[in-house]
C-alpha cells in the first residue's frame, strides 16, 4: 500500500501510543521516522517501528520518559534521554543550539542514557538551515570489531556533517563506519533478501549474504582501519564524553528483552559568523559546478523528499500485519 506522509506520520503515532508511550514522545519518534523515509533510508524509518513498539512494550525503551536538560557551561548542555527513545532528548538539544551557538561562537549538546538516534543527517540538516555549521556523532551496540580483532567492540558509529549554502540545499554528510548501516541489513531480512557478501560476516567471522546471520555475526568497517579507527573517536566523542554506554556495554537496538542500550549522542553546532563567514563555504561549492555528474552531498535528499512528499511511502503487506498487530 501507498501511505501519504501525514498517514505515515499517523500510523507511527498511533502504533506508539498503543505500545505504551507517551503521546509526545510517539509524535517526536514520527517526526524522525517519516524524515528517514524523506531522505531515503528507509532502513531508519517505518520498518523501526517493530522494534521501537516491541521495546516500549518490555520495557526495554521506556516510552513515558520525560527527557531532562542541564546547562552546566554557558556553551555545554547535557541531555539525559531517561533511557527513553532518543528524538524526544535530541529535540531538546535542537532548541537550545542554534541560539547558544550564535551567543557564544560555538557550542555542544550530549544526550546519555539514550537509544537509536536514527538519521543523523537530519539534525545537521536541519541546524545547517539555521545558519550553523553543525557535527553529529551516535554510538551503537557493539557490531564491528577493532582492527585485527576478532570480537565486535563498536558500533557502526554514524556521524553527520552539515553546512548551508547560500542560494541551495544545505551540504550534508551523512554516514555510517561500516560498509553500509546495519538497518539496511535489516530491512534485507525483513524482505527475506540477500546481501552482498562484502557487508557482513557470521558470528564465527565468515564472510555472509544471509542477513539473518549478519545480524548475529559482525559488520564490516568502512576503509578497513581506518573505519575502525573513526569508529573509535566516536565511542569518545559520543559515549565517553558524555556518559554514555561504549558500544560494548550497550544492549541491541532490535531485541525487546534486555536492558535499555543507553548510548550517547553529541551534537556540535558553530556559527560561521565567529570564524571567518560562509562566504569560503559557498566558494568550495561553487567548486562543484560543471564538474561532470558531480554534486553536493544532500542534493539527492531533497530529490527524494520531493517525490516522497508528492507520491506517498510504499508500505509492503508484511510489514503492514506486523505494525497493525502490535500491542493489541
Amino acid at each position: 500500500m501507498t501511505l501519504s506522509v501525514a498517514e505515515a506520520h499517523e500510523l507511527v503515532v498511533q502504533t506508539l501510543v498503543r505500545c505504551r508511550t507517551a503521546h509526545s514522545n510517539a509524535v517526536s519518534v514520527a517526526d524522525a521516522l517519516i524524515a528517514a523515509e524523506r531522505a531515503g533510508q528507509v532502513g531508519h524509518g517505518l520498518r523501526r517501528v517493530p522494534s521501537y513498539a516491541g521495546q516500549a512494550l518490555s520495557g526495554k525503551v521506556d516510552g513515558q520518559a520525560q527527557a531532562s536538560a542541564d546547562q552546566h557551561k554557558p556553551g555545554a548542555l547535557m541531555v539525559d534521554a531517561g533511557h527513553g527513545f532518543a528524538y524526544p532528548a535530541l529535540a531538546l538539544a535542537m532548541d537550545w543550539l542554534p541560539e547558544a551557538a550564535k551567543t557564544q561562537g560555538i557550542a555542544v549538546a550530549g544526550i546519555t542514557r539514550s537509544h537509536h538516534a536514527g538519521v543523523a543527517g537530519w539534525f545537521v540538516e536541519r541546524l545547517a538551515a539555521d545558519g550553523l555549521v553543525a557535527l553529529m556523532f551516535a554510538n551503537t551496540p557493539a557490531a564491528m570489531a577493532p582492527w585485527g580483532g576478532a570480537r565486535p567492540l563498536f558500533g557502526t558509529n554514524p556521524i553527520a556533517f552539515g553546512a548551508l549554502i547560500e542560494n541551495a540545499a544545505p551540504m550534508v554528510v551523512d554516514l555510517s563506519l561500516s560498509t553500509v548501516a546495519r538497518g539496511k541489513i535489516m530491512a534485507a531480512a525483513q524482505k527475506g533478501e540477500a546481501i552482498p557478501g562484502d557487508w557482513a560476516t557470521d558470528a564465527d567471522g565468515h564472510p555472509t549474504t544471509d542477513p539473518a546471520l549478519a545480524l548475529k555475526g559482525m559488520m564490516q568497517p568502512m576503509g578497513g582501519a581506518k573505519g575502525a579507527a573513526l569508529a573509535l573517536m566516536v565511542e569518545v566523542l559520543a559515549a565517553a564524553l558524555v556518559g554514555a554506554n561504549t558500544g560494548s556495554e550497550a544492549s541491541d537496538f532490535f531485541g525487546a528483552e534486555g536492558a535499555p542500550p543507553g548510548t550517547g549522542q553529541l551534537l556540535l553546532a558553530i556559527d560561521p559568523g565567529a570564524m571567518g563567514g560562509s562566504a569560503g563555504i559557498t566558494r568550495l561549492a561553487g567548486l562543484f559546478q560543471d564538474n561532470g555528474d558531480a554534486r553536493l552531498p544532500g542534493q539527492r535528499r531533497q530529490q527524494i523528499a520531493a517525490r516522497v512528499d508528492a507520491e506517498g511511502i510504499e508500505l509492503d503487506a508484511d510489514l503492514a500485519k506486523q505494525i497493525d498487530a502490535l500491542g493489541r
